[in-house]
């Protein structure tokens, strides 16, 4: 997991959701982009975080990408966050004797504007944490300062600002991630 290093996070906060992640692409020690994308939208209201190998990241991107828009044309509905695990953790599961090197995050609103957060790991084993979750090469930094800042029923604003400020603390702390952040607010 630490070869292209990068890392993800989300946070769940009052009816609102954030994720986010570093901008380096790496290999080992050497930066190789300061503008790789690890969280990708599949709807307004849900994304996905993918820290990982870079190849891997790109594939599973596209794959997802397909599957959603296969159930958008099928159901005639935007996919659900839940739906949305629940697909992804079977297509990491297929894959469990050879799998993607990447523990994907999905954070988003259902239809009742409720937060949803899941994290996984490599051949998709669920978690549901109420309050947040990480992954990537500065896990352990991560979940250190989201433990310190993070509260229950953030506004919006506030869990921008307690993302933003445990992504940058967390990248400080590992040279295998940083060069900024990006955190999408729903």
């Amino acid at each position: 997991m630490d070869y292209n290093g990068g890392t993800v996070l989300a946070m769940a906060g009052k009816n609102c959701v954030v994720v986010g992640s570093d901008k380096r692409l790496g290999v080992q020690n050497l930066t190789v982009s300061t503008e790789f994308q690890k969280v990708f939208p599949v709807t307004e209201k849900c994304y996905i975080a993918l820290p990982g190998l870079a190849t891997d990241v790109q594939t599973l991107s596209e794959l997802f990408r397909l599957k959603c828009n296969m159930y958008k044309l099928r159901e005639e509905r935007e996919i659900e966050p839940l739906t949305l695990a629940n697909m992804i953790s079977s297509t990491l599961y297929g894959r469990r004797f050879g799998p993607y090197f990447c523990e994907p995050i999905i954070a988003g609103l259902d239809k009742n504007n409720k937060p949803h957060i899941y994290g996984m790991d490599l051949i998709g084993c669920l978690n549901y944490p109420d309050d947040f979750t990480v992954a990537g090469c500065a896990e352990a930094a991560l979940f250190g300062m989201c433990e310190s800042l993070w509260e229950p029923d953030l506004e919006p604003d506030e869990l921008f600002e307690t993302a933003s400020q445990a992504l940058l603390s967390a990248a400080d702390r590992n040279s295998l991630v940083g060069w900024g952040a990006v955190i999408h607010t729903m």
